[in-house]
């Protein structure tokens, strides 16, 4: 497992790994990038090590990958992990056990993209900022889409508060209904566990400008090696167009937040151990 570390680190990619970066990397222009940034060259440096984690550190295990339909679609989930252990695992997933093989597209938060240095490796890696404009282009070109509605309220959880969904937004729903794309709902098993947050900072955070500052018993961006596990659902499809008033919206955004509760609460009573 060490040695597949060290290879990791040194640039090593297994020859089945990088057939499925081949696969999602067509459609590039001639510098090897598509339009939006991402670039399986640079996947190519960084995916030893986050197969390594997925396989051998979170030991990730995955339910009903195959509910993931083919085209354009969205993948909500519940947030934490504070530094999105969560999202990264559940992108490897998609690259690394899909059939055929997904590159996810994930929305984060505005603070990431205003970071040097970061804000280009999210770019190159399929991350962008989550504006709505960016969504529909992205649905309309058939991507899968991953988004956390409950947003930095979701990552900025403290272990006290682990696997309590916090309130969603509308906006993935609403662009979900003006695209015709499913909402494919999972449940993310370990992430509370592997950055587990004492306290959030609020003050500290305002001042820095941050989403949220966790205190945790880890130093940061080391997590301690949580077994996770994700759990897909069935697809769900809403009819309309988006422009329905908040009432409507709530009701069909509860139906999903209830879909993902029972994911993690399965996911929970059918994990053996935290650890171990």
């Amino acid at each position: 497992m060490l040695g597949e570390l060290i290879r990791a680190l040194r640039g090593y990619v297994d020859p089945s790994i990088d057939e499925r970066i081949e696969y999602v990397g067509r459609g590039l222009n001639e510098y090897g990038y598509d339009k939006w940034g991402f670039s399986p060259a640079d996947v190519r440096k960084t995916i030893g090590v986050y197969a390594w984690l997925y396989n051998h550190y979170f030991r990730v295990k995955v339910h009903d990958i195959d509910r993931v339909p083919a085209g354009r679609g969205l993948l909500i989930g519940n947030h934490s992990s504070q530094l999105a252990y969560d999202g990264m695992m559940v992108a490897c997933s998609m690259l690394l056990e899909a059939d055929p093989p997904r590159a996810v597209r994930t929305m984060i938060e505005k603070f990431f993209q205003h970071q040097p240095f970061v804000n280009v490796m999210m770019a190159r890696s399929g991350q962008l900022t989550g504006l709505p404009q960016n969504c529909v282009r992205l649905l309309e070109d058939d991507h899968l889409i991953m988004v956390f509605p409950e947003g930095a309220r979701g990552g900025g959880k403290t272990i006290w508060e682990r696997y309590q969904l916090k309130r969603f937004g509308q906006g993935f729903l609403r662009l979900a209904m003006q695209t015709g794309s499913p909402i494919i709902p999972f449940g993310f098993i370990g992430g509370e566990e592997a950055c587990p947050s004492l306290v959030d900072v609020k003050p500290l955070a305002r001042l820095m400008g941050m989403p949220y500052v966790p205190i945790t018993p880890t130093i940061l961006p080391l997590p301690l090696p949580a077994k996770c596990s994700i759990y897909f659902g069935e697809p769900l499809v809403f009819e309309g167009t988006g422009n329905e008033e908040d009432s409507e919206i709530i009701e069909k955004v509860d139906v999903v937040k209830q879909s993902i509760a029972a994911l993690i609460a399965r996911g929970r009573a059918e994990r053996k151990g935290v650890f171990i």
